[in-house]
């Protein structure tokens, strides 16, 4: 630890919202503008509660499937993605579609069905009820099987160990995805990769500030939703990169002031779904508490940026021409 009695906060760079989670997010608030509300939203379009409770002011109605949508509504999808079935439902009750689902996560989408198409059974490595997971599973669910973790490869049965292949929820944990693979790879030597990483870009960076600030934090804060997969991780990987204590917040309210007994350096980070307005009220938190120090961590730059959904440019263009 380092040796100092100044109170300071560690603030990972990157953190926070990534390009799918924006796109998403302005998806829905782009499409209100245009249409009006109400504009319905199939589960939560990201997992962070400050996110969906915004918009629901604004007119958002969230349900949990498409058959809760008035016939002829507008629907969008979330990022994390569905499956064929769902499109098709929402065709058949005549829907207006507007899919925001992360073009990382459409990449996921197109190799399952490359890999069904090649007749592979295809290992899909994540959280089983996850809606990615779901919507991933749901375009070759005749050659797809999930592991959540390196403990249930030995659940694993295919036609031949020869024609495997792997893929993965877009936001794991890097470090036990990789012991997953190796895992399977123990069982299938000749297990197939896909073409580029599964996790997505914003999930990988967002662990590596965590790990690299983590060995100098007595106490790690993570903001995030507890249903948001990526924030969870972060909570875990800071535990296991060396931070004494790691906890989860959804906002600044609901941290523990005897969390900072005996501290002098808090790591904060948040995950992908968060706007930096519930960080920056944490770090407000904190130097009430005397952590008025703030030392940036940086350990990645990030600039890539998505196109709003194609339904919703064309009738953005329309308006504007």
């Amino acid at each position: 630890m380092t040796a100092t009695n100044r109170r300071r906060v560690l603030l990972a760079k990157p953190r926070g919202y990534c390009a799918g989670v924006d796109r998403a997010v302005v998806t829905v608030e782009k499409a209100l503008e245009q249409y009006g509300a109400p504009i319905y939203v199939r589960k939560q379009i990201v997992h962070n509660t400050h996110v969906v409770s915004t918009l629901e002011q604004r007119g958002a109605i969230f349900v949990e499937e498409t058959d809760q949508v008035p016939e002829g509504a507008i629907v969008v999808f979330s990022a994390h993605g569905v499956s064929p079935m769902v499109h098709e439902e929402a065709h058949r009750r005549q829907l207006k579609t507007i899919d925001a689902t992360c073009p990382l996560v459409t990449k996921v989408h197109k190799e399952a069905k490359r890999f069904a198409a090649e007749d592979r059974d295809i290992i899909l490595i994540g959280h089983t009820g996850h809606e990615e997971v779901e919507g991933t599973s749901g375009e070759a669910p005749d050659h797809i099987q999930i592991v959540d973790g390196p403990d249930e490869v030995d659940k694993v049965r295919v036609r031949n160990p020869d024609n495997v292949s792997w893929l993965s929820q877009t936001t794991l944990s890097v470090d036990e995805t990789n012991a997953t693979v190796d895992a399977l790879r123990e069982r299938f030597p000749n297990l197939l990769d896909p073409p580029s990483d599964d996790i997505c870009y914003a999930t990988s960076n967002r662990q590596d500030a965590v790990k690299a600030m983590a060995p100098e934090c007595e106490l790690v804060i993570v903001v995030g939703s507890d249903n948001s997969s990526n924030s969870v991780r972060l909570v875990e990987v800071a535990l296991e990169a060396g931070a004494d204590a790691a906890h989860l917040i959804d906002n600044a309210a609901l941290m523990q002031a005897e969390w900072l007994d005996g501290v002098t350096t808090v790591g904060v980070t948040s995950g992908a779904s968060v706007p930096d307005i519930l960080v920056q009220d944490l770090l407000s938190r904190l130097a009430e508490h005397g952590f008025d120090t703030v030392d940036g961590v940086e350990t990645a730059q990030e600039s890539l940026t998505f196109s709003l959904p194609k339904e919703l440019r064309k009738d953005l263009r329309a308006t504007s021409a």
